[in-house]
């Protein structure tokens, strides 16, 4: 062994790699609390509290997956609201067929599933810009079939069947558990893949394509991966929206503004990270709350807040706190410091 080598390797056994910083391990058991006290929440407050909450949790659940797509996977869509939709309509159609309509979400998941496959092969000739208003065109074709479809109401939507037997209290805790279920399964779902080998080659995929591809990646695998699961994803929360709605509507669930309210999100909370679609929900939602009563005034405020974020923080409150803070909820990186730190 050489000098150099023999330096090489006392340096590094001198340092400490692991998948998770000191602070995760204690904010993993503070969450683990705070996922406890929500799920007991339909015990303990009235119902018009857990109702509002479904929709925090589906918002969180719609921008994890936008940003599983766009900020891992590079796929900057605006027709994600296509999934949202084939979710919603799922639900209605295995609930017409019998199915009860909270066992249909996980299969309104997989309906999607089916339906992104063949999509992804016609989005995914399309790059950049190109890609995100191909999306939408997508989104906006697959609404116009919808609309054609007498079984499932046509223009003027649908009702929801097989939920009038359940009492009104039960109905509304376990659309909450749905929800709440839906949108830690996503943040799950994003954790996990990111911390494996896809993770990795999504991080590639995204900061260089050419040079990713160069050193073996299966760019287009790892494309089609990320948006399959953001395809389910999406597709599950407008099964939830459907089941606390109890109707559909397709103007309303194939709107593009969904896909807005997901990349404002995102773009306010911190793109790239998975805490950032947490905290950017937890923002909107609590604007939605102060100012849905101000009409066109809570729009305008909206949209000034997204762009005072894309042009002075680049990287979202998340980003901002992690720089200051170092604070890693989710680490999907590794982590090196000396043995005696």
């Amino acid at each position: 062994m050489t000098i150099s080598q023999m330096v090489t390797s006392r340096a590094a056994a001198a340092l400490d790699v692991s998948r998770a910083a000191r602070s995760s391990k204690l904010s993993a058991v503070v969450m683990l609390a705070a996922v406890a006290v929500l799920a007991a929440l339909p015990f303990v407050a009235f119902s018009n509290v857990t109702d509002t909450l479904v929709n925090l949790f589906v918002l969180i659940a719609l921008a994890s997956m936008w940003n599983l797509l766009a900020g891992f996977g590079g796929l900057v869509s605006v027709g994600q609201q296509a999934y949202i939709g084939i979710g919603a309509y799922s639900v209605i159609a295995f609930a017409d067929q019998g199915v009860q309509p909270y066992l249909a979400v996980p299969l309104a998941a997989v309906t999607c599933v089916i339906f992104a496959v063949p999509t992804s092969w016609l989005a995914f000739r399309l790059r950049g810009d190109y890609f995100a208003v191909g999306t939408w065109v997508i989104a906006e074709v697959y609404r116009l079939l919808v609309v054609r479809i007498d079984s499932v109401g046509g223009g003027s939507g649908k009702g929801l069947a097989g939920m009038s037997d359940l009492d009104q209290t039960l109905r509304g805790a376990l659309t909450y558990w749905v929800a709440l279920a839906l949108a830690l399964a996503t943040i799950a779902a994003c954790y996990l893949l990111l911390r494996g080998r896809l993770g990795l080659s999504l991080m590639a995929v995204r900061d260089e394509e050419t040079a990713a591809s160069s050193v073996g990646i299966d760019v287009r695998r790892a494309k089609r991966v990320v948006y399959l699961v953001s395809a389910a994803g999406c597709g599950a929360a407008g099964g939830v929206i459907t089941v606390s709605s109890l109707s559909v509507n397709p103007d309303a669930i194939f709107s593009v503004q969904w896909s807005a309210y997901m990349i404002f999100i995102v773009v306010i909370g911190g793109i790239g990270y998975i805490e950032g679609p947490l905290l950017g929900a937890v923002i909107f939602f609590g604007l939605q709350q102060l100012l849905a009563d101000y009409g066109s005034w809570y729009l305008v405020l909206l949209g000034a807040i997204g762009m005072a974020a894309a042009l002075w923080l680049p990287r979202g409150l998340w980003g901002l706190m992690r720089d200051r803070t170092g604070l890693s909820l989710f680490p999907v990186g590794y982590f090196v410091r000396g043995r005696d730190a």
